[in-house]
């Protein structure tokens, strides 16, 4: 994936259903699926167990 000039919600849009690794604040890691996503880069990640909501201004980042 090409990511030179893209704005941040095309890259995540691109990453849907795709598996993410997404760094927080707090040092937290979170990896699986990503599901969806809104403007507020709220992300929806799932894995085999769980479905996991996270507040977009906690994010650090996010390795598709």
């Amino acid at each position: 994936m090409d990511n030179d000039g893209s704005r941040p919600l095309d890259v995540l849009e691109a990453s849907v259903g795709t598996t993410v690794t997404v760094h927080l604040k707090g040092g937290e890691v979170y990896e699986g699926v990503l599901a969806g996503y809104d403007q507020h880069m709220n992300l929806v990640v799932e894995d085999d167990e769980d479905t996991t909501i996270i507040r977009g201004d906690n994010v650090v980042s996010i390795n598709p």
